[in-house]
């Protein structure tokens, strides 16, 4: 009769202990909301890459650089190539207005004390986009232009908005801030150029004009 309580008394303390396990385990396995909103699953954004390379002062600088030589030279070739008037004035814009912020980036990177110096010629990727534009047919290159004012603006924008946020100068921070709301009246005006030719309106408007 002893031995037989025993061994009921030894079977509860196990299942006892079992229990105790397993709770001990859930509550092991149960994240805190600090932890959860630490970890990718509950925080999506934390997944998203970022160029953390254009958060340094040299990569920002330089990207900055080529896209502003890129909308001048552009603008530029426009100016030449293009007989819509909305096309024209919208490309003297980007000349006078790019320009300006070539030389605020020069500013602010002697502000900054920076030993960088910005590039004098397109990189590879600047230089074909503008070689396609130059090898454009008459007919195709009003369109082709607003086409590739809306990427170009679109990516500046990106680039300014990132680096005024995470950028690890001060002053080409604040250059990045107070540039990339220009840049978005830009790219508002390249979206409402495009939106003409792709719908033919603007055209229409303009030849109504001659």
């Amino acid at each position: 009769m002893t031995r037989h309580l025993m061994i009921v008394g030894a079977a509860f303390a196990a299942l006892s202990l079992a229990a105790c396990g397993q709770k001990s385990d859930e509550t092991k396995g149960a994240a805190t909301p600090a932890e959860q909103a630490a970890t990718p699953d509950a925080n999506p954004s934390a997944t998203v890459p970022t160029p953390s390379d254009e958060t340094k002062a040299d990569v920002f600088a330089m990207k900055a650089a080529d896209s502003d030589m890129f909308e001048i030279q552009a603008g530029k070739l426009a100016q030449t190539r293009s007989s819509n008037a909305s096309v024209k004035k919208f490309a003297a814009e980007m000349v006078k207005a790019h320009t300006a912020t070539s030389e605020g980036l020069k500013k602010a990177i002697t502000t900054a004390g920076a030993s960088i110096t910005p590039p004098t010629t397109l990189s590879k990727d600047m230089q074909d986009k503008l070689d396609d534009l130059t090898k454009a047919d008459a007919k195709d290159f009003d369109k082709k232009y607003a086409d590739a004012m809306v990427d170009a603006h679109q990516a500046a924008l990106n680039l300014l908005q990132r680096y005024a946020q995470d950028g690890d100068t001060p002053a080409l921070k604040t250059f990045a801030a107070d540039t990339a709301p220009k840049v978005q009246e830009h790219l508002n005006m390249a979206e409402g150029l495009k939106k003409g030719f792709d719908t033919g309106e603007d055209v229409a408007k303009d030849n109504a004009k001659h």
